[in-house]
């Protein structure tokens, strides 16, 4: 369905001409009609899509399709795939592929880990997902959640799976280039990993169960990492951020420290603590700002690795719920929360995005699903509790947004999925 929310008229901080705004209104119509019509590549120039004044335009326009997601549970992270699919991973540890054209999911079976893998206590699902450089490989959790999944693309055949690398749940997942990948982990610990596909050696042959006959899975490798690191002064590596022109790993831990690692000889270089120290879930880099933003329960801190002691804050519309997501796109941060809403930041500006009513720009997303078991009942019932914005996405043309979660409260089960076109 298409949500009825609409935002009031858009104000631009940018100077653009009007010669320029229907020029550039123009191309982005003509691309998006050219997809609708099963185009594969961008009608118009892919830069001046994304271009800054584009970046700005685009948020007050886009209307929500939800999707009816069945009884998944959060889902906590997610990446495109191609201009039509998208990858979500689950609390409930399932990776789903989803047509966002038709709204039809395709279940990803789990790789297993060999007899050796100790699983880490209480699991909780899978919280992240990358692709590599060339698009040709997908990085995930396993079956184990402390330990890492390595698929093929397009075809999602499995090549590896890492293990021995940590005895927790893994947090984030990073490549460095097309072959070496790094993980974060709530043992606080950093494990870099390579991927040879000419050495995809394997201990066994895996049999997933189904609803049916069962599925044989492709033998993949069972490997371990190159090297396995504590991340020191860290308490649970919550989020990574990989800057490839300055060689730099980020991390963040959930204790409200900024780590600065040397991807090269894999070392820390440096630390500092954050001002806010509740909640800092999430990280996005920006190359063209040199800049790392850390999303905490109330604010945003911008940081400058080449300024040790620089630290610029922006406070939260939503302070209380945290910042549960970001990205850079150009000049605007946008922003995830944990009350069902997507914020916008114009960082050459210094402020939101605003609508002519001097409310800031935000999209509020559907309201999911919620299980209303003997938890909600018992806990939660007198209360309503919006879809927290655990991932956002946008597409390579940054015309469409992906965004999905679930409800922000760790007892209560649930899910919502959306894409802003």
């Amino acid at each position: 369905m298409y949500s009825k929310h609409r935002d009031c008229s858009f104000r631009s901080p940018c100077t653009a001409s009007i010669r320029d705004v229907k020029s550039l209104e123009v191309e982005v119509f003509r691309h998006i009609q050219n997809r609708q019509y099963g185009g594969n590549h961008l009608y118009v120039n892919h830069k001046k899509l994304l271009s800054p004044f584009v970046s700005q335009r685009i948020p007050p326009l886009l209307m929500e399709r939800e999707y009816d997601m069945g009884k998944i549970n959060k889902i906590f992270t997610s990446h495109w795939l191609d201009d039509r699919q998208v990858a979500l991973g689950t609390k409930c540890n399932k990776l789903i592929i989803m047509d966002t054209k038709t709204g039809k999911q395709f279940h990803i079976p789990s790789l297993k880990s060999s007899k050796n893998s100790i699983p880490a206590e209480c699991p909780c699902g899978i919280h992240s997902i990358a692709l590599n450089p060339s698009h040709t490989l997908c990085a995930t959790g396993a079956e184990n959640t402390n330990d890492l999944a390595v698929y093929q693309l397009p075809t999602f055949d499995p090549v590896m799976v890492g293990e021995s690398g940590h005895n927790d749940w893994i947090f984030d997942i990073t490549w460095i280039d097309d072959e070496y990948l790094v993980t974060g982990s709530r043992d606080s610990k950093l494990a870099l990993w390579r991927v040879d596909m000419a050495d995809n050696d394997c201990d066994e042959t895996v049999a997933v169960p189904s609803t049916s006959n069962s599925i044989q899975v492709p033998d993949y490798a069972i490997t371990t990492p190159v090297v396995s690191r504590l991340c020191e002064k860290a308490q649970k590596v919550r989020a990574l951020a990989y800057h490839d022109d300055r060689k730099e790993l980020a991390v963040l831990s959930l204790n409200a420290y900024f780590h600065l690692w040397d991807v090269e000889t894999f070392n820390a270089r440096t630390h500092r603590g954050l001002i806010h120290a509740r909640e800092n879930v999430c990280m996005a880099v920006s190359k063209k700002y040199c800049s790392y933003a850390v999303g905490s329960q109330s604010h945003i801190d911008l940081l400058d690795p080449r300024c040790p002691n620089a630290q610029t804050s922006i406070m939260s519309k939503h302070r209380g719920s945290g910042v549960r997501s970001l990205s850079f796109t150009d000049d605007i941060l946008t922003i995830g929360t944990g009350v069902g809403a997507i914020l916008f930041f114009d960082i050459r500006a210094g402020r939101y995005l605003e609508s002519d009513c001097g409310h800031a720009c935000s999209l509020i997303v559907g309201s999911g699903w919620l299980r209303h078991d003997d938890t909600y009942r018992d806990f939660f019932w007198e209360s309503e509790y919006p879809s927290a914005i655990y991932t956002h996405r946008y597409d390579s043309s940054g015309t469409r947004l992906f965004a999905a979660g679930g409800p922000l409260p760790a007892g209560l089960w649930g899910n919502y999925a959306g894409l802003w076109q």
